[in-house]
């Protein structure tokens, strides 16, 4: 199947994940996920031929990553650039990504993931209103992966 797009939490969990599990319960930002949904993510994503980034979900994503101390913190960002060679990422102009509806609610960051959603190249996402917007784009646009989490 061609790629997939994940949200920033996603993928900090994705790289946590990659480089411990056992960091998974104990990242700041990952208090809502545990290391079960990490092998979930990976079960899911694996369906796909890659992974679909945008720059500004990667800046999101190195900045959540950050909130963990050393030594573990390199480690994230080493796994991370590798992640960034591995992954496609498609470029959404700022002004694009501010001229979605969805801007003003959602912010720069999911505005640009929804320009390029759709049944061919859907997101998967843990935030509810990122999904729903997602929907839009069509009814295979986007995947809650709430629903896998507790499937």
């Amino acid at each position: 199947m061609p790629g997939i797009y994940i949200d920033a939490n996603l993928l900090v969990l994705r790289i946590v994940g990659d480089v411990s599990r056992r960091l998974v319960d104990h990242h700041r930002r990952l208090s809502a996920f545990s290391p079960e949904d990490y092998d979930k993510l990976l079960d899911f994503t694996s369906r796909y031929d890659y992974l679909l980034v945008t720059p500004n979900t990667l800046t999101e994503t190195s900045n959540l990553l950050a909130y963990h101390g050393e030594p573990e913190r390199s480690e994230l960002m080493g796994r991370l650039k590798s992640l960034i060679h591995e992954s496609r990422e498609i470029v959404v102009s700022s002004a694009t990504a501010s001229a979605n509806q969805e801007f003003l609610r959602l912010g720069l960051t999911d505005a640009a993931l929804l320009e390029h959603v759709s049944n061919r190249t859907p997101l998967l996402t843990a935030d509810l209103k990122l999904y729903l917007a997602a929907l839009a784009k069509g009814n295979q646009a986007a995947f809650n992966f709430t629903h896998f989490r507790f499937a």
